[in-house]
């Protein structure tokens, strides 16, 4: 059987695509949020580890940078400083 997880037994991959197809659009919805928000979670700690001198505004915004792009992160800077005024 071709898997679709190098790190996932067939059987267990198997057994989750099975509940994944039987589970409702509501709980799809619900564990692919989930997914998402345990990614930013540790997404944000590794950045926090890597930059730990950084105050927490500079963490969320070096996120936003590494998440959405230079480009994002320079226009929410410019805004954020705007507001510090």
């Amino acid at each position: 059987m071709f898997t679709q997880s190098q790190d996932t037994h067939p059987e267990a991959e198997r057994v989750q695509i099975e509940l994944l197809s039987k589970a409702t659009t509501e709980r799809r919805l619900e564990l692919g949020l989930c997914l998402s928000q345990e990614a930013m979670a540790i997404a944000r700690h590794a950045i926090a580890e890597a930059n730990p001198l950084a105050s927490e505004e500079d963490q969320a915004l070096l996120f936003v940078e590494v998440t959405y792009g230079k480009n994002l992160a320079d226009r929410v800077r410019a805004y954020l400083a705007g507001r510090h005024r």
